[in-house]
C-alpha cells in the first residue's frame, strides 16, 4: 500500500517566484498537466513542491540514479522565496544543466537561507534533479 501524504493548502501566488499564480504556473507541472522545458522551470517547480509539500513531485522529478526513497518534510520550515543567481545549459537543445540559486525560508520565526548549486540531466527526454552542492 502507498503511503499518502496531505500536501500544505495550495497558494494563490506561485512560490517559484514568477509573476504568476499557483494554478497555472507550477501547479501545472506538479498536476502532470505539463512537463518542464527547461532546467530553470524544472528548479522553480521543484521549490514550489518543496513549499506546498508535493513528494509525489519531487519524487518524479528526481534523477532514478539518486532519488530517494522517501522526502522527510520538516514540518516547522516554512520555503518562502526563491532566487535564481545563474543557469547553464538547460535549454531545448541541452542534455544537462546547472541552476545555482538561493532559497529562502522561515524556522520558528527565524529566517535562513540555503546556496545550492543543483544539477539536472534529460531521462527519457524530461528535466530532472541529479544533485547538488550546497555552498556557503
Amino acid at each position: 500500500m502507498s503511503k499518502r501524504r496531505k500536501v500544505r493548502p495550495v497558494p494563490v501566488e506561485c512560490p517559484c517566484g514568477l509573476p504568476a499564480n499557483y494554478a497555472d504556473c507550477c501547479g501545472r507541472l506538479h498536476r502532470g498537466e505539463a512537463a518542464a522545458t527547461t532546467a530553470e522551470q524544472l528548479m522553480r517547480s521543484r521549490f514550489s513542491a518543496f513549499a506546498v509539500e508535493d513528494e509525489a513531485y519531487l519524487l518524479r522529478s528526481w534523477d532514478p540514479a539518486t532519488r530517494p526513497a522517501e522526502i522527510d518534510f520538516d514540518r516547522g520550515m516554512r520555503w518562502e522565496r526563491l532566487e535564481i543567481l545563474s543557469a547553464t545549459g538547460g535549454g531545448p537543445f541541452h542534455s544537462e544543466a546547472t541552476v545555482e540559486f538561493r532559497a529562502h525560508y522561515r524556522v520558528g520565526g527565524a529566517a535562513g537561507d540555503m546556496h545550492e548549486n543543483s544539477r539536472f540531466r534529460r531521462d527519457s527526454g524530461n528535466w530532472v534533479y541529479l544533485d547538488g552542492i550546497i555552498e556557503n
